[in-house]
């Protein structure tokens, strides 16, 4: 068994220590990590990028030639873990003692730790295994635009008195966002939005569905998601060059001026969860 540790901190430092315990080529679209990884015990890619709002996600498409344990240092900013599995199975444990929870293809499972306790992820050998975690910080979210959103999540997904698990059989739904998360043609910026925008839906669609009136908050939802993501496709035809002249050379502040000129995500209705509810 290879055991493996990750210590926490930016999306940077992530993806540079997954790189050295991987033994890949890391590579970086703006701020869309992809590390490939091609050794004698582990085959495929590892994929993530960390989003204005502090929400972040890492993804694995691998296969193991020998068992591999992955050791997560605690957060500190007590992030809820959405974690869905495409392929193969996944076990996890709170610590290297706790009880092993697993997930296997086709489920979901929502995980969230406020403790000083590691979350270790277990990968079988030699069977392929393609999961998503989306983390969402508790601790450092932006409470304005995301107040009703954050609450929500806490109040459903924190334990107070340390951990929190659950799993169960994947939402249709978010299968279908987790399909079209995966088929984005688009590159660059636009991709990166399109990523969050995506994403975001998946997030609300989680609180949503555990909430009491699920059947009446799931359509706002998802109309508002396929609105954003259209608007954002409209960008794939914008002249770059016109738009960088028209916000002052914004540099490397660009994506943001970007997003307040065309106005194209994280502009969830005023909180439309706490309209629709």
């Amino acid at each position: 068994m290879k055991k493996l540790y990750l210590n926490t901190g930016g999306i940077n430092t992530i993806f540079t220590d997954l790189e050295n315990s991987f033994e890949g080529t890391l590579t970086n679209d703006n701020n869309d990590y992809n590390l490939a990884v091609n050794s004698k015990w582990a085959k495929g890619t590892i994929s993530g990028m960390s989003f204005q709002n502090k929400m972040s996600y890492i993804q694995f498409d691998m296969i193991f030639s020998d068992e591999v344990t992955l050791s997560i240092e605690s957060f500190h900013c007590a992030p809820v873990f959405f974690a869905y599995c495409s392929a193969g199975n996944l076990k996890h444990t709170f610590g290297a003692n706790g009880n092993a929870t697993s997930l296997k293809k086709g489920q979901s499972g929502i995980m969230s730790n406020n403790t000083t306790i590691n979350n270790v992820l277990y990968f079988e050998r030699n069977k392929p295994v393609k999961i998503l975690l989306i983390g969402v910080p508790t601790a450092t979210f932006q409470i304005d635009e995301n107040a009703d959103l954050l609450s929500k999540m806490s109040k459903m997904f924190v334990n107070s008195g340390g951990n929190y698990m659950y799993v169960g059989a994947q939402n249709h739904k978010i299968a279908e966002k987790l399909i079209e998360f995966d088929r984005i043609p688009q590159k660059g910026i636009v991709k990166n939005l399109l990523k969050e925008s995506i994403l975001n839906s998946i997030v609300e669609i989680e609180v949503v569905q555990h909430s009491s009136n699920y059947s009446s908050l799931i359509t706002p939802i998802l109309d508002l998601a396929t609105k954003q993501i259209d608007e954002i496709r409209k960008i794939s035809n914008v002249n770059i060059s016109e738009v960088l002249t028209s916000i002052g050379h914004a540099g490397k502040n660009f994506p943001r001026f970007f997003r307040e000129k065309y106005q194209l995500i994280n502009k969830y209705s005023q909180n439309s969860l706490a309209k629709t509810a």
